[in-house]
């Protein structure tokens, strides 16, 4: 009954009533809802909200409804527009609230780096998945297991040195290639080691 005491009746004659109502019902779509649902009342034949002065005016048939039967049907509806109003507006800041924490944890350095940390564990596994697609070819495995362990390792360690240097050779390496030709080298010289592991042996 907290919003219904302030409903204040300052005015009560025949068949005319006006109250002083909060300003949470002098919102616009609020008062529609409150001016129709009184006017659904029967014996209620005209309703007015008056926004700007905070005033709700009620003209109704004593013979259908005494002052108390009235204000007992409007308290009512007023509870019901408050129970609609929170239901509508708790979802809404349930998921602000959440987002609020989430934008919190990103903001947090110890979070941020565990969120890098997971995308690169998980772009490295999505990485292995396509290296590890040889180890499904049947009978190839049983036929040399060690060489197939060999190249797996080998695969997954350029994929590591990759990623570990990725930031690198994209922003420094590739437009500056003459100033780290040291690093060129050592990446072709890898290149050369792992394509001369995979040649067949005679």
């Amino acid at each position: 009954m907290a919003i219904q005491k302030e409903f204040v009746l300052r005015y009560r004659g025949s068949e005319h009533v006006r109250f002083e109502i909060p300003s949470a019902f002098c919102d616009e779509q609020i008062a529609e809802a409150l001016t129709g649902r009184l006017l659904a009342v029967d014996g209620v034949y005209r309703v007015q909200v008056y926004r700007s002065q905070r005033k709700l005016a009620i003209r109704y048939q004593e013979t259908v409804h005494d002052f108390t039967g009235l204000c007992k049907l409007l308290f009512q509806i007023v509870s019901e527009l408050e129970k609609d109003a929170l239901a509508e507006t708790r979802p809404k800041a349930v998921q602000i609230a959440k987002q609020r924490l989430k934008n919190r944890l990103k903001n947090v350095k110890a979070f941020r780096w565990f969120g890098n940390k997971y995308d690169d564990a998980k772009e490295t596994l999505q990485a292995a998945k396509i290296v590890g697609k040889g180890l499904t070819k049947p009978g190839k495995f049983f036929k040399d297991p060690e060489k197939m362990v060999i190249d797996f390792l080998n695969d997954m360690l350029v994929l590591f040195l990759i990623r570990l240097h990725w930031d690198h050779i994209t922003k420094e390496w590739i437009p500056r290639p003459f100033k780290y030709r040291y690093e060129w080298m050592a990446v072709f010289y890898m290149i050369y080691l792992l394509m001369r592991s995979r040649r067949p042996k005679p």
